[in-house]
């Protein structure tokens, strides 16, 4: 497989470039702006048989996948922060009419005030609107999950959209070696899509959209709900088969020296490298350290997290987003919530870091590794690294 030195908006633009999808529509937006900036020269190029949109605004963008997805085709976008809110109106509307359309997500944090940096803020207001995410710790594997993403999208099981998301700069415009695949094994791996409805079938003619009140809205929505759930296995499949078939494999999460760990850091994204690091070293002076890494965050493995994390003594669960409920950060509520019935669980504690791009070093995760041994009950929620 070639091996290339891209970053993380490069990956993206890439891998989308295999794809070679019918059509995408996109408004650009920072840190996201590339991987579409960069997808319309290979459309201007003509390097893909793309019908690329540009739209006006993010919420026409993902209107028109709507549209054409309904029609159809194979469909992707992308956007961050502001962008991804705007689109806010269209996203559940995708996964209710169950269209596997796949979103490149720059993580950046959402306004007030105005900030073009990483946190999870933006991914985490619309978690809950149908979508499966993936977090990418680094450019490879923001490259491998988009490819993955649109074979868990299209699955007959599945049939929901999917967003890939990068952290913004961090993994967007930082550059690393990554191994990419030859065209021709990508376009093999991917496959034909396969089109389940359409609009302009008119031998096969369908509603989509239509007024749904209180007789059936309820029912309607239970197959986004099945699906979701149908999801988690469809996702651990496509991870096993694209390590078969290239060598890195995937799932929901990924244990890193948790086997015989005592204490834990479970974390998404970008900040999972770093952790890594810390691991190894405190593991050469002693310390039972380990790393849980969330990389699928919808659907939510709650049970695997719960599994993974019932032999160590302690843990922390960095969530790089506020919930502003006073109960912590979304990943820890969560995760919370799925160690409630567990008959074996650590001490749990939640630190909120890294908001506005604020810089998660080396010494602050050895200083939470330090604080982690002292912990001696659950619930704490500390924001981490706030100036005084």
């Amino acid at each position: 497989m070639p091996t290339l030195a891209k970053t993380g908006n490069e990956a993206m633009a890439e891998a989308m470039r295999q794809i070679n999808p019918d059509v995408v529509a996109a408004y650009p937006i920072t840190p996201a702006t590339e991987v579409v900036m960069i997808f319309s020269q290979f459309v201007a190029d003509g390097l893909v048989d793309t019908e690329y949109v540009a739209a006006e605004s993010e919420h026409s963008a993902m209107s028109a996948c709507v549209g054409a997805a309904s029609a159809g085709c194979r469909v992707m976008t992308g956007t961050s922060s502001q962008g991804l809110q705007l689109m806010s109106e269209i996203l559940p509307i995708v996964s209710a009419l169950r269209q596997p359309i796949v979103l490149c997500e720059v993580n950046r944090a959402l306004s007030g005030p105005i900030n073009i940096h990483c946190d999870h803020s933006d991914t985490m207001a619309v978690r809950d609107f149908g979508w499966i995410q993936i977090f990418s710790e680094n450019a490879q594997e923001a490259y491998d999950s988009v490819l993955q993403a649109v074979l868990i999208a299209e699955d007959e099981k599945v049939r929901l959209p999917a967003m890939v998301t990068t952290d913004g700069f961090i993994i967007s415009h930082c550059m690393e070696k990554i191994e990419t695949m030859e065209d021709d094994a990508a376009k093999k791996y991917i496959g034909e899509h396969k089109v389940k409805n359409s609009i302009l079938n008119l031998e096969k003619p369908i509603t989509l959209g239509s007024l749904d009140l209180q007789d059936y809205y309820f029912e309607h929505k239970m197959p986004v709900v099945e699906a979701m759930k149908q999801a988690k296995d469809v996702i651990v499949k496509v991870g096993k088969e694209f390590g078969q078939k290239f060598g890195r494999e995937y799932g929901l999460l990924e244990e890193y020296k948790l086997a015989d760990a005592e204490f834990a850091v479970v974390a998404l994204g970008s900040t999972c490298g770093t952790t890594k690091a810390v691991v190894d070293e405190l593991r050469n002076n002693g310390l039972k350290a380990g790393l849980l890494k969330v990389r699928v965050f919808r659907p939510f493995p709650g049970e695997e997290i719960a599994q993974a994390l019932s032999k160590v003594k302690a843990a922390v669960i960095l969530d790089r987003s506020d919930t502003y409920c006073n109960q912590g950060g979304q990943l820890y509520t969560e995760i919370r919530s799925a160690m409630y019935e567990a008959a074996k669980k650590p001490l749990l504690a939640n630190y909120i870091y890294g908001l506005g791009g604020r810089e998660i070093s080396l010494e602050g995760i050895r200083q939470i590794y330090k604080q982690l041994q002292e912990c001696q009950s659950s619930g704490q929620v500390i924001h981490f690294g706030v100036r005084e």
